[in-house]
């Protein structure tokens, strides 16, 4: 299949052998523009990669995370850093080319916490927050169900006009914001007398979301159909996982 490409993975294999005790995340970028991935660790005072680095179109880049690491990638687009390592991007910004928070929504996440409950990873490709460019997390290896997840949608392209952040110089659609960050309501943001389970549903803005990435969260509980388990797998994570002709 085009949109997997194995070589680095292969090759990641071969360089790293069977490392004992670590996941082996491969990040890999399939856009044809550059990214600046960014990462942050949910518990422990150390982000993988310093927080964030360089990714030139068909590059990649290996990184080992330790036993119950927690914690998120995503890609942050049309950056420009000074020498110090501050600076600003169009989407997933955080502040610096390596990040200490998180990013600013409309973003896409990989979301992991590794050595959980029965042994099992927990991952997920989110879109709670947004979506700016697609995400497929491939795992490979590992016992269980191991499953795919990731939208492979350019949701940039069916954005809802409400919805769209607009790149000032280019005029394309750069993001999608999720209908909680564009109208903070706690029935869109699954808060207040919404903060259940039992009383948040999808919303007709989480459905478009689903329709288009259905193997992805589309609002806060969409657990049943986005959340996934695999145990003693290292992981591919492709952005910009598009089908094309």
């Amino acid at each position: 299949m085009a949109i997997l490409q194995w070589v680095p993975l292969l090759l990641a294999l071969f360089l790293l052998g069977n490392e004992a005790l670590a996941t082996v995340f491969i990040l890999q970028n399939s856009c044809d523009f550059t990214i600046w991935p960014g990462t942050i660790t949910a518990n422990g005072p150390i982000n993988l990669a310093e927080g964030g680095f360089t990714l030139q179109p068909g590059e990649f880049r290996i990184l080992n995370a330790p036993p119950g690491w927690s914690g998120r990638f995503w890609a942050r687009t049309n950056c420009n850093f000074h020498v110090s390592g501050t600076g600003r991007c169009t989407t997933g910004d955080c502040g610096l080319l390596t990040c200490t928070g998180g990013a600013v929504p409309p973003v896409t996440l990989a979301e992991f916490t590794l050595n959980g409950a029965d042994g099992n990873d927990f991952y997920d490709v989110s879109l709670v927050d947004g979506y700016n460019v697609g995400i497929l997390i491939t795992p490979t290896g590992g016992t269980g169900s191991c499953q795919i997840p990731g939208c492979q949608s350019d949701l940039n392209e069916s954005c809802p006009p409400e919805l769209q952040i607009v790149d000032l110089y280019s005029g394309n659609v750069v993001g999608c914001k999720s209908a909680c960050e564009a109208f903070k309501t706690d029935a869109y943001c699954c808060t207040g007398d919404h903060g259940l389970a039992s009383t948040c549903s999808p919303t007709h803005y989480s459905q478009i979301f689903k329709q288009a990435c259905p193997k992805a969260y589309s609002y806060a509980y969409d657990d049943a159909t986005s959340m996934c388990t695999c145990s003693g797998t290292d992981y591919n994570i492709l952005f910009c996982p598009f089908v094309r002709d």
